[in-house]
């Protein structure tokens, strides 16, 4: 049965901070080794055949933590989007001590507009608790300048369509590091989660979730450790 595992980022500092991240890049919180060190094991305790990414930094640099405790592969960074990194940066030809970890852009958390690096609880003395809810969980409502739920899912669902559904069917464990909204966007598709509903569901910092598909890609059953 193929295992597809979500893992949304260690904490980073603006998360600790309690600023609006969305696409701006920063650094992991200080003190998340252990934590890293806890999902190693957790992660690797499967045969992972794939690894997708977001092109944040605090994802990737997750990526890389979690490998410091995979004595056998290290991770490869290769990027699917059309960029320099791409045309003069991937090097394909791995061999068995690599992980090609697949970046793209299509993984980033949503796009928080003008809200991005402010606090979150001065927004809401800003803006209202009631308009700040509805910019953070409504599913159609986005931020001034910013990305909807609605608008994620849809670059999420068409990434999740051309690549890991595909690795899937063909038997592969697949393991997406990603951010909140970017995460809670994918388990929406997967376990179909009506629009209403989805605003209820939360992805703590270093979240893994676990689910097992049939050969024909029919949702077995899934497993949250937090």
């Amino acid at each position: 049965m193929p295992k597809l595992l979500l893992l949304r980022h260690l904490k980073s500092q603006w998360n600790l901070d309690d600023r609006y991240a969305g696409w701006t890049d920063g650094p992991l919180a200080k003190g998340q080794d252990r934590l890293a060190e806890d999902l190693a094991k957790q992660v690797f305790s499967y045969k992972i055949d794939k690894v997708y990414s977001s092109a944040l930094f605090r994802n990737m640099v997750t990526v890389s933590d979690i490998f410091k405790f995979n004595p056998e592969r290290y991770p490869l960074f290769i990027h699917l989007d059309d960029n320099p990194l791409k045309s003069k940066g991937n090097f394909t030809d791995v061999d068995g001590n690599d992980m090609p970890v697949y970046v793209t852009n299509a993984l980033n958390e949503r796009y928080y507009g003008k809200l991005q690096g402010l606090n979150k609880q001065e927004t809401i003395k800003k803006f209202g608790e009631e308009k700040v809810r509805l910019w953070r969980r409504s599913y159609k409502v986005a931020p001034p300048g910013g990305e909807s739920l609605r608008d994620v899912c849809k670059r999420t669902d068409a990434f999740y369509k051309k690549y890991p559904a595909k690795d899937l069917k063909k038997g592969f464990n697949v393991l997406i590091v990603a951010s909140h909204n970017t995460l809670r966007a994918i388990v929406k598709n997967i376990e179909k989660i009506s629009n209403e509903d989805i605003a209820k569901v939360e992805l703590p910092f270093a979240g893994l979730l676990q689910y097992d598909f049939d050969e024909k890609m029919r949702l077995l059953s899934n497993k949250y450790f937090i």
